[in-house]
């Protein structure tokens, strides 16, 4: 088999489907479609990758990719799905997703940038501009498109022989400590046909170890497609975009706090609490405990739990703990879901550490699990996954940024992050 025929039978290959995405995705372009649909956005692509190179060759592979996205619509019985598993989801909406196309020729600019010196040697860049409400959701697709590209045309040197074992492996050891888990690897995915062999060996681990009456299981995957084509469960809230694009409309010291507030509007907690997991570190998690849970506990009684996804994890879990008792609230009832870079091991530990202190612990794994991968040339070295995010630079000309618990999870522009810390006291 040719290179070319041997990758596209790992997964490479065109968009397939418009539920290829993060269900975030969709609650969040729901609520942009009732509270923001005549905001401009931009996004921005970032190789965070430390000596991991693109080509002219693999630039033009996104290019050739990215425009097979007006290709991609709504079927009958993806509407019917979402109809179906997802009643947050508005009929009204849906039939906007029906109608929904990406319109890539006009919305999303990939140049190749040769390193100096070079010629087919550099750094791709990619922008992504419009509307809000039909830009949100070229995020996810763009960057396992990134991922799948770089793979299938600058480093080829990988096998995905055992790929489905070693996953119901990682499956069987999760779910028999107690882990309760959520697939989380669209974004960074090697390829279309990993994540799908992935699912796969987590299902048969969850059929074979999984504990229904409330021990480690199999909880769903974030991917919509993929929870269509398996019947398991699509999971998701928001991401860190949310209230960064409420940012810059309504500035700092109350978007989280009207992000809230909107979310509860579009999915009401007494139907949707399932939904109701704040993301915090946008702005810092002690912004967050300021600003919204101290300034008003009935929101931290409100919502059922806090999303860790940057800093120390036990460090989070911890105060959260001091927060929630300060506030005169049961923390024992609420949900803490660690989502930032987990591997097998780190899920066991932080599950038994999250427990011991009271909480129902919660996990969404990503790109240990879907770009987990040896040398073809020497099975001992890792074939090192990509480190890349799209962000929400800019809402109506406004910059957006992201803080974070983690320095090195900063984006955004430098004067519009020191505002921020200054009016949030940071």
């Amino acid at each position: 088999m040719s290179i070319a025929g041997e990758h596209e039978a790992k997964g490479f290959g065109y968009p397939v489907s418009i539920l290829d995405t993060d269900l975030y995705k969709l609650t969040m372009q729901q609520a942009v479609l009732k509270h923001f649909p005549d905001q401009q956005a931009t996004y921005r692509f970032t190789n965070r990758s430390k000596g991991m190179k693109f080509t002219r060759q693999c630039a033009d592979l996104i290019q050739e990719r990215v425009a097979h996205f007006e290709n991609v619509h709504l079927k009958p019985s993806e509407l019917e799905f979402l109809r179906d598993k997802c009643p947050y989801l508005s009929d009204a909406y849906v039939a906007y997703l029906g109608q929904y196309r990406f319109r890539p020729s006009e919305q999303v600019s990939v140049r190749f940038v040769p390193d100096e010196g070079e010629e087919e040697l550099g750094q791709v860049e990619i922008n992504v501009r419009g509307l809000w409400v039909e830009t949100i959701l070229y995020e996810v697709p763009l960057m396992s498109i990134v991922s799948e590209s770089y793979f299938n045309s600058v480093d080829k040197d990988w096998e995905d022989e055992g790929q489905e074992e070693l996953a119901f492996e990682k499956g069987r050891q999760l779910f028999q400590a107690g882990v309760a888990l959520s697939e989380f690897g669209s974004r960074r995915r090697r390829s279309y046909g990993t994540q799908e062999t992935i699912i796969r060996g987590l299902i048969r681990a969850n059929q074979n170890f999984g504990d229904k009456s409330g021990g480690g299981i199999l909880v769903g995957t974030s991917n919509v497609h993929f929870a269509h084509k398996f019947g398991i469960k699509p999971v998701g809230t928001f991401a860190h975009e949310w209230p960064m694009g409420i940012a810059a409309i309504y500035r700092y010291e109350r978007a989280n706090t009207i992000a809230l507030q909107i979310w509860e509007d579009v999915y009401p907690g007494e139907q949707f609490n399932a939904l109701h997991i704040a993301l915090p570190d946008t702005f810092t998690t002690d912004a967050f405990y300021k600003y919204v849970f101290e300034a008003d506990p009935s929101v931290a009684r409100r919502w059922r739990g806090l999303r860790q996804d940057s800093g120390d994890p036990e460090t989070f879990a911890r105060r959260a703990k001091d927060v929630y008792q300060s506030l005169g609230i049961d923390w024992k009832t609420k949900t803490i879901m660690f989502s930032d870079g987990l591997d097998v091991e780190k899920c066991i530990h932080l599950d038994k550490v999250a427990k011991g202190l009271g909480f129902i612990p919660a996990f969404g794994v990503g790109t240990s699990l879907t770009n987990d991968f040896k040398k073809k040339s020497d099975k001992r070295e890792t074939s090192k996954p990509l480190n890349i995010v799209i962000k929400l630079v800019e809402m109506d000309g406004k910059p957006c940024i992201k803080i974070s618990d983690d320095i090195s999870k900063v984006t955004g522009d430098k004067k519009a992050v020191e505002e921020a810390r200054s009016a949030l006291g940071i």
